[in-house]
């Protein structure tokens, strides 16, 4: 039997669809089947296709959800095998009783639920539109279904889109609005997978159609070996040819090409003569380091955001935190962070950040401690107009919905309140946020990373923090060192001075400087060393960083560091006279004072205690000074 159909562009694959399904040995009156997961299967189901989903959840539905907002249209996302990921949109023209067809996890596939748009899409390679009387189960005959596959930049198929509707929407415009979202997925895909380290090339025939999802997009490593194009960039060149150097595609250099980057439109012209415009992205992450020492220095306040190189210089546990930190970032697993105060817990989470696949989506920390307890609700959650005294007007989102499709971070998150910390579970089981003062739950979708400078544990035990809370949020744990832990120390002052000194300010800091900050113990850790290098910049001027230029209580430190294990008592040997006086006090203890009294000027030091300038020397050379 053949489909009576007047859909006569998809009559071809619809005919053959049918000989498929009974070959399988369905027959029209074959029920569909529903076959969805249970929770588990489901998680996992979401979590190998988390990029797929994501990418058309936040980047690309956010642009189509008002072309569909007055209609009966639910748009599904299948991997592909045929597996429902996820779905969008109105169900009421689902007939009672077939609502199990649209759970997460039920196959689409032809061979178990007949001619269907997604299955027939997976079957022929295409786009597809199927009418009400040309799917091959009767059952499923009360929808229509345009589907466009999703591809990667190696033509292999990922996924499906769909929208299924009651017929009411223009269907020529319902699949070309289709295979435009499926585009738009292939090439936000694309960007996501290579625009950390690749450059990406726009390209199309008139500069005011560049941000089009009809551009074509080539992927190129700074060797200038293109790595990927998307199909339209294939059309546009005639080409599907990966590795080869873009300049083998472009009459120009690659240096005049990299020139372009991120000014603009540009003209090109292909080896064929074809006339094309561009525009150029550079990397997320080219050349990070040369990059942190060209950008202007940073005011006392603020912050910038440093990608892992820029933080970490040889340092095992910083290393091992940042490779597990990795492994879990674009995965739906929380992580907590421990450390001491000051030790870079944000900017660690900010270059987290900066690495996921999240990175172009919101990062929203919130500092526990420093909302008051009264409003830490709100604040989170987000409040409808008039839900208590002094409400906005207008109501407020709260922070958790502000971070959707992004990384939520809280910090001190053992400083939240009790009743706070229950609805925080509830968010993180349910995955949804109901304002103070509604009743309506709004879905989130958010990576959770959390830090404390406390022993959670032991709040827990005492009874201060949920211990069904702490479960929650704990997936990985992982602690950063504090700063005179790390073998890597000289490096990072290096760094810190290299982002905080003024560009007319000398590139490097003395040996003698970096021997004395070795010495420091450094109870406030990287945000006392900023504070530290800011100060001693700010009074050097133009000129190097000297003793003299370090604050008074930072160098008492150093003293009373010393002082402290010079009294240490030494273990007795065979070999140590009983009788030998210990010594007790550190002649040393007041020769930096005196000595940037004097602004470093030895002879003046040396009168001072009636000393050589030789014993001064010397005695410098012992504190690490000279």
């Amino acid at each position: 039997m053949k489909p009576a159909s007047t859909n006569e562009e998809f009559a071809e694959v619809i005919a053959a669809s049918w000989a498929r399904c009974q070959a399988f040995g369905l027959t029209h009156a074959t029920e569909p089947e529903c076959g969805p997961l249970d929770r588990p299967q489901r998680a996992l189901l979401r979590e190998q296709h988390q990029a797929l989903l994501e990418t058309t959840e936040c980047e690309v539905l956010p642009y189509y959800e008002n072309i569909l907002a007055n209609s009966r249209s639910l748009i599904m996302l299948s991997d592909a095998q045929g597996r429902l990921l996820s779905h969008w949109g109105d169900r009421r023209f689902v007939e009672p009783g077939r609502e199990a067809l649209f759970q997460e996890g039920t196959s689409w596939q032809e061979q178990i639920n007949g001619t269907n748009a997604i299955g027939t899409a997976i079957a022929c390679g295409q786009a597809v539109q199927v009418r009400r009387n040309e799917h091959f189960l009767t059952a499923n005959r009360f929808m229509v279904g345009c589907a466009a596959p999703i591809l990667d930049v190696k033509q292999q198929l990922v996924g499906v889109l769909n929208v299924s509707s009651d017929a009411y929407l223009p269907q020529a415009h319902t699949l070309g609005m289709v295979k435009l979202m499926s585009i738009s997925v292939e090439n936000r895909l694309m960007a996501r997978t290579y625009g950390a380290d690749c450059y990406l090339l726009t390209l199309n025939t008139n500069p005011d159609n560049l941000d089009s999802q009809w551009s074509g997009l080539i992927a190129f490593d700074a060797a200038g070996e293109a790595v990927a194009v998307n199909r339209r960039a294939s059309q546009l060149l005639g080409t599907h040819k990966l590795h080869q150097p873009v300049t083998a595609l472009f009459d120009t250099e690659l240096d005049t090409l990299l020139d372009h980057a991120e000014t603009g439109a540009f003209q090109l012209s292909t080896n064929a003569r074809r006339r094309l415009y561009g525009s150029l992205k550079k990397p997320v992450f080219a050349d990070a380091s040369v990059a942190a020492k060209q950008e202007r220095p940073l005011k006392p306040g603020e912050t910038r955001i440093l990608h892992f190189n820029q933080i970490e210089f040889g340092d095992l546990k910083v290393q091992r935190c940042i490779r597990q930190a990795l492994r879990v970032a674009d995965k739906n697993i929380p992580l907590l962070i421990h450390g001491e105060t000051g030790v870079g817990k944000e900017v660690f989470v900010k270059a987290l950040h900066a690495s996921s696949e999240r990175r172009d989506h919101p990062l929203v920390a919130v500092n526990c401690a420093a909302i008051p307890s009264e409003l830490v609700e709100s604040e989170l959650f987000g409040y409808e107009k008039g839900a208590f005294t002094g409400a906005s007007s207008q109501g407020a989102k709260g922070l958790i919905r502000k971070a959707h499709c992004g990384v939520l971070f809280l910090d001190e998150i053992g400083e939240m309140p009790p009743r706070a910390q229950a609805r925080l579970l509830r968010v993180l089981q349910e995955r949804e946020v109901t304002p103070l003062g509604s009743t309506e739950a709004y879905p989130v979708d958010i990576r959770l990373v959390s830090a404390t400078n406390q022993p959670l544990r032991e709040q827990v035990e005492a009874g201060h923090f949920r211990q069904d809370l702490y479960y929650r949020i704990n997936g990985l744990s992982i602690e950063l060192p504090p700063l005179r832990a790390r073998v890597d120390k000289r490096a990072l002052f290096r760094q810190v001075h290299t982002l905080y000194r003024e560009p007319n300010q000398p590139g490097e800091l003395q040996d003698a400087i970096l021997d004395i900050f070795e010495q420091h113990p450094w109870p406030g850790n990287i945000r006392q060393l900023i504070n530290v290098m800011q100060v001693a910049l700010a009074l050097a001027d133009r000129e190097p960083v000297e003793t003299w230029h370090l604050p008074d209580d930072f160098l008492r430190d150093i003293q009373s560091t010393n002082a402290a294990r010079l009294e240490r008592p030494m273990p007795q040997t065979e070999s140590t006279s009983t009788d030998r006086p210990t010594r007790r006090t550190n002649p040393l203890e007041t020769l930096l004072d005196v000595y940037n009294q004097h602004q470093g000027n030895v002879s003046r030091t040396a009168r001072h205690f009636g000393f050589s300038r030789n014993t001064v020397y010397k005695r410098l050379r012992e504190l690490g000074v000279r």
